[in-house]
């Protein structure tokens, strides 16, 4: 049923692109807008994963600069049946994550500095579990058509407003209408959907993310501590980039009240109920500790662990 929703909520994108690109400039507007498109697509396709890396500075870590985080990486990647990814820590004291990538071939996952100092091993593996169900279901793939579709769009509707006001275009059926209505409600359009589609993703990875690490109430616990963290503490690239916001696990952006403009998640509340009501259907199947657990333990206090 997600699938069939992402999917049907990626062709409502995909049709808003193409209305807008018919409103702004007839028949040729929609193929331009199509081709404009299927460029950026083939541009992020291939170095989206590079360029929101760069734009956050991560540094990538191996099993000798952070042996426990990409330890643990590598233990439950080896659960979900994934290929180990690339693992990189972002210097930032709000405690956060996400995963990028075309591929599960090709997928690497991030953390913030704060995400490592503020939580426990039992909860940064429910963290980590949801960004490699992420990867494992392709939704860094989704997410960034998504977010590509959402920017070309956005990128006609300034076309829409500059041509409304400084220009004319005999190809326009509605005419000057028809660019302004491009110019302001495709854009809040687009990010309704990806509002949606996002949303519907997250619910899928926490499932997921519950799946592989074998204990809902980790990554429970972790969702109502990285929210009340974002709710006070700034990730300053992040307002500056807002429109990668859908990436991480948890809305970065919830700071400030004109940030919920751009909110791409679901209630924290909600994704909490439905990861215990999970963790009741799992007990319920199971008698005794879960067998396939990945054997992670909480080592004690959350403050000055050793992890590189």
């Amino acid at each position: 049923m997600n699938y069939a929703r992402t999917a049907l909520l990626l062709a409502a994108m995909t049709a808003i692109l193409m209305t807008a690109g018919y409103l702004i400039g007839g028949q040729g507007g929609l193929i331009i807008a199509l081709v404009v498109a299927f460029a950026m697509n083939a541009f992020s396709f291939w170095n989206a994963d590079k360029i929101v890396l760069r734009m956050y500075r991560a540094k990538e870590v191996d099993s000798r600069s952070a042996p426990e985080f990409h330890g643990l990486v590598a233990d439950l990647a080896t659960h979900a049946g994934l290929p180990m990814p690339k693992v990189y820590l972002i210097e930032s004291d709000q405690p956060n994550a996400f995963a990028t990538g075309r591929s599960p071939d090709k997928a690497a996952v991030a953390a913030t500095t704060g995400l490592l100092r503020r939580l426990n091993r039992n909860e940064i593996a429910g963290v980590m579990a949801h960004e490699l169900s992420h990867v494992k279901n392709r939704d860094t793939l989704t997410m960034t058509v998504t977010a590509t579709i959402a920017g070309a769009i956005g990128m006609l509707a300034n076309f829409a407003l500059f041509f409304g006001m400084f220009g004319r275009n005999d190809n326009n059926p509605l005419g000057f209408v028809g660019t302004l209505l491009v110019a302001m409600l495709a854009p809040v359009a687009a990010m309704l959907v990806q509002m949606a589609i996002s949303r519907t993703r997250e619910y899928s990875a926490d499932r997921g993310g519950a799946e592989i690490c074998g204990n809902p109430l980790w990554l429970a616990s972790a969702l109502e501590k990285l929210d009340a963290y974002a709710r006070g503490i700034d990730n300053h690239r992040a307002e500056r980039n807002p429109a990668t916001a859908h990436m991480f696990i948890i809305n970065p952006l919830h700071a400030h009240s004109v940030d919920g403009l751009f909110s791409t998640h679901p209630a924290t509340a909600n994704r909490v109920a439905r990861l215990r009501e999970l963790a009741g259907q799992m007990q319920d199947r199971a008698a005794g500790p879960r067998a396939t657990s990945v054997p992670v333990t909480d080592p004690g206090p959350t403050r000055n662990r050793p992890w590189g």
